[in-house]
Formats: structure tokens, sequence, C-alpha cells
């Protein structure tokens, strides 16, 4: 879609009702579908996080950027991801942490994002996190900067191929807490979008196809 045309759209996306759980249900693997119903992790103390879901046009199309996070020893290691992290003692906000997360981890400075709007913030078990997803525009062609020690590559997201339903599809993984299961995915060129960023994504894609009306 035209950046320009994508613009216009943008007080209707603000406007729109967040879909939370029925939104993660559609890209939650069967294993968390029935935690995600019933799920209370305030008793788990969880960290705190904050993502950015940030969109910016690239040669006038509209596009929507993911990392690849690097392998480490870790729950996370290699996966598809927002630019994001964990919230630091010098943010005042959860939206300050997606803005700060962005720039170190992208190179993208926190004057070029508008934050549109918060959405469903998220629990993910294996790692204790609550994670709040930001949507953010830039209005300009962005050039990205890896930090090369969390970031092993930048995926960039055209919003026709992000809203197409045949780029979900069902894939049998390896996680951290079961081997050999199958679950929906965002297919990304080479790539396979699942767990906690697939469920922000598909809200984010509800939300996004309600503004559109697609």
């Amino acid at each position: 879609m035209d950046f320009l045309e994508f613009i216009k759209y943008v007080p209707k996306i603000e406007k729109e009702k967040l879909l939370s759980t029925s939104a993660h249900l559609k890209m939650a693997p069967l294993e968390r579908v029935l935690a995600l119903e019933e799920e209370d992790y305030n008793d788990k103390n969880p960290r705190k996080a904050a993502v950015m879901m940030l969109f910016y046009p690239k040669n006038n199309q509209t596009h929507l950027v993911l990392i690849v996070r690097n392998s480490y020893p870790g729950v996370h290691s290699s996966q598809i991801a927002f630019p994001g992290g964990k919230v630091e003692q010098e943010d005042f906000s959860l939206q300050e942490t997606a803005l700060r997360e962005t720039h170190e981890e992208i190179g993208i400075a926190p004057e070029k994002i508008q934050v549109i709007k918060a959405f469903s913030e998220i629990y993910i078990p294996p790692s204790n996190f609550l994670v709040a997803p930001f949507m953010g525009i830039a209005q300009t062609e962005l050039h990205f900067t890896e930090q090369f020690d969390e970031v092993a590559g930048i995926i960039e997201v055209p919003l026709v191929d992000f809203l197409d339903e045949a780029n979900v599809v069902m894939k049998r993984m390896n996680t951290s807490y079961a081997t050999d299961i199958e679950m929906p995915t965002f297919k990304i060129n080479e790539y396979y979008v699942w767990g906690a960023t697939a469920m922000m994504m598909s809200e984010l894609k509800e939300v996004l196809k309600k503004a559109i009306k697609q």
C-alpha cells in the first residue's frame, strides 16, 4: 500500500478497539490457548518490557520492520521479533522504553517516530516478561543501524504481505516448552514468526484491517 494512502487511515487506526486475547488466540500454539483464556500472571511478578511496531515508507510503499535476534543462551535466541526490550530504571514510561530500545537496536532516533497507540500487553511465560507493544510511524525512509551484539538482521515487511492471509501458515516447530508441535506462524520470505511476536502481529493486523476495511 502506498504510504501516503496508509497515513490517511491513521485517525481510524487510533480509534479502533483493541481485540486483545481474541486476536492473540488466532496465532497462539494450542498449548497456550487455555492458558491465555485463564491467564493470571500478577502473582508471578513479571518483568516489564516494551516493543515498537514501526511502519515507514520504502520506495513509497508502507513497510513494517522486524528484527532477527542473535543466538544466545536464552529462550528468545534467534527469534524474529519487534525491536524492543526490558524496562530500565531511567525509563519514565513503557512508551519511552520502546523508543529507547528501538534507537539502541536498529538506530532509529525517538524524534523520528510518531507513536500512534499502545496495543494489548502480552505475557510470555518462558521468560516471565509482560510486554507492551506500541505502534509507531516514521514519515521518511529509514536507514537502519543494527546493534550487532543483539540483532543479527533486519526484515522489512511490505504492508500488503503482512495483511495477506496466505502468509499465515501452520508449521511444526521446537520451542522452549515443547518439541515438534504444530503452531500458526506468519511466513515472511524464508522466516517464520511465531509465539508472542506473532500474537502481537495478529492484533495489529486485525486493527489495521478494520481501519482499512480489507
